[in-house]
């Protein structure tokens, strides 16, 4: 089994020289979740557009170094990445300043999309990253379109950031709306549904979604599927920098539907579901324990460690 991730070049967090501060690199939750799903044994291929810049060749060597096939290489002669330093203050909250590098509007584009490459997967992810520019939302709109024709499952998890719509939250929405009759699996928060004007509970409902996950942060997350509500409890972990846990979750999750060769929504049970949710879980935790970022993503046999499998 399969999984395509598809995402341009910006978010995510390496520890900066100073502490509390962060230096933003290219990747992006698709090729976290690509990471993520490599390290829990399954194939998976990143399809986006990559800096050729040291944060850009650091994420080629993390997705190498993760059996993750890049299906789109796009190494470019400027370095494009969006840079962002991060201060953490007292109460833990993050103040972000940008800093553009030439070409940092270079993003994933229509013309990048592969339908042979997309059809690689059996589920085909992207996140809300890839909908940062124009340009990349049009792209990830038609790839997950190329996915659905091709009869794959589609995955998509929101994490909203209104600064990367340059504070514009009806572009912002309207972004994020446009891919939603697309989705077989969606992962988002209750600030995110505020955001779509409906309750997590009842997205599935309104953008008819088979399967929605909501994030309870600490406390766990739960998911909705066919009127019911499973969930899982959080687990207690004490780290300033948690970037990289929601990718984690949502790639240990992802990972027990393909491992259980799921074709259809209609392949779904609820075990299958409740063991996804706990795979998820113990991933996210994991990250978190490890300070976060791609190269903390959790493998298989951490997961399986810590549920005692």
């Amino acid at each position: 089994m399969n999984i395509a991730c598809v995402g341009e070049m910006v978010i995510d967090f390496l520890p900066g020289e100073e502490e509390g501060v962060y230096i933003r690199k290219a990747g992006g939750a698709p090729a976290n979740v690509a990471v993520a799903v490599a390290r829990n044994s399954l194939s998976a291929g990143f399809c986006g557009c990559l800096g050729n810049d040291d944060f850009g060749r650091f994420l080629v060597k993390t997705l190498e170094d993760n059996n993750v096939a890049v299906l789109r290489p796009r190494l470019l002669d400027e370095a494009i990445t969006t840079m962002a330093f991060v201060t953490l203050d007292q109460n833990k909250d993050r103040s972000f300043t940008f800093v553009r590098k030439p070409g940092a509007d270079q993003f994933l584009s229509r013309e990048d999309i592969d339908h042979g490459k997309v059809a690689q997967g059996d589920i085909v992810h992207a996140g809300s990253c890839s909908l940062s520019k124009p340009p990349a939302s049009d792209a990830t709109v038609y790839a997950m379109e190329c996915a659905k024709k091709n009869g794959k499952l589609v995955s998509f998890d929101i994490n909203y950031r209104n600064l990367m719509w340059e504070d514009d939250r009806a572009a912002c929405c309207k972004a994020v709306q446009d891919i939603l009759p697309l989705v077989d699996f969606l992962k988002l928060s209750e600030e995110e549904g505020d955001m779509l004007g409906t309750e997590p509970s009842k997205a599935g409902e309104t953008y008819g979604i088979a399967l929605v996950v909501e994030s309870l942060g600490a406390k766990g997350a739960c998911c909705y599927w066919k009127g019911k509500r499973l969930t899982v409890a959080g687990r207690k972990a004490d780290c300033v920098d948690t970037t990289g846990a929601g990718d984690a979750f949502w790639g240990g999750f992802l990972s027990c539907l393909l491992r259980a060769k799921v074709k259809t929504t209609d392949d779904i049970t609820e075990p299958l579901l409740q063991k996804a949710l706990e795979y998820g879980n113990v991933a996210g935790w994991l990250c978190v324990q490890k300070k976060g970022a791609m190269e903390s993503l959790p493998t298989i046999e951490e997961i399986e460690a810590i549920l005692e499998v």
